[in-house]
């Protein structure tokens, strides 16, 4: 199983001081987070509280949060961006596909305890 690239979006970071927007961006493109946010401060001083605050809080609504385990292959990248983007169908799907393998489940137990299984298995022996 080949390692799926984890690092190829944007995402905000969990450990952030608000709303993880500067470390997300400056973990995405390999800089100093020290640095970034120093020139974020800057810009919001020189030109003042709306540009810079509107900016932030639309990057904060656009980007999704930072995975919380690593993401391995294309299969769960896939379910992170349907739970991002709609969490409800994404308990739904869950929910389906925990109701097939109970379902699986139900049918071994019966075959397994049923009286033909017992029959079968002492005359196999």
């Amino acid at each position: 199983m080949r390692r799926y690239e984890s690092n190829r979006g944007l995402y905000r970071s969990r450990d952030g001081v608000l709303l993880g927007v500067c470390r997300g961006v400056a973990e995405h493109f390999d800089m100093s987070v020290f640095w970034l946010r120093m020139v974020v401060v800057l810009v919001f001083l020189l030109s003042g509280f709306w540009p810079v605050m509107g900016i932030y809080l639309v990057a904060a609504f656009f980007m999704k949060p930072n995975p919380v385990r690593p993401i391995e292959t294309e299969d769960e990248q896939e379910f992170y961006d349907s739970y991002v983007n709609s969490p409800r169908s994404a308990a739904q799907r869950l929910k389906r596909q925990f109701e097939n393998l109970e379902r699986r489940i139900r049918r071994m137990e019966s075959t397994v305890t049923g009286k033909d299984y017992e029959w079968e298995r002492k005359f196999n022996s």
